[in-house]
């Protein structure tokens, strides 16, 4: 009977690799947050997301979508977002998804955070 000369030989031996991993761990959390009723994005969008970010949160507002409600709160307007996102194609794709059955509310005035601020000068 002959063995195999290593380890990585056997299948049943074979370590995962680490992408292989990642992708069962990424798979795991979008399932996640499929089964959450109300998904917060808090402060969403103060840099441009990166190439790995708009194509995740695709995959998460889609996923999502018709399925579980989505709150998102920003200081960046919501006519930038597409600055944000920073691809013409997947931003048209994630913002349709967002926008198409929301309810916006924008807030006008000074930060509270400002005004506690002022208020506890002597």
């Amino acid at each position: 009977m002959a063995f195999p000369s290593s380890t990585s030989e056997h299948p049943a031996c074979s370590p995962i690799s680490p992408r292989r991993a990642a992708k069962a761990v990424w798979r795991r959390l979008i399932a996640a947050l499929e089964r959450v009723n109300l998904l917060i994005l808090d402060d969403w969008g103060p840099e441009p997301l990166t190439a790995d970010q708009r194509r995740d949160l695709l995959e998460i507002v889609d996923d999502r979508y018709d399925k579980g409600s989505l709150l998102i709160t920003s200081q960046v307007p919501v006519s930038q977002w597409h600055d944000v996102i920073a691809d013409p194609t997947l931003g048209d794709a994630i913002l349709d998804r967002i926008i198409h059955n929301a309810h916006r509310i924008e807030l006008k005035g000074d930060s509270l955070r400002r005004q506690a601020g002022e208020k506890k000068k002597p």
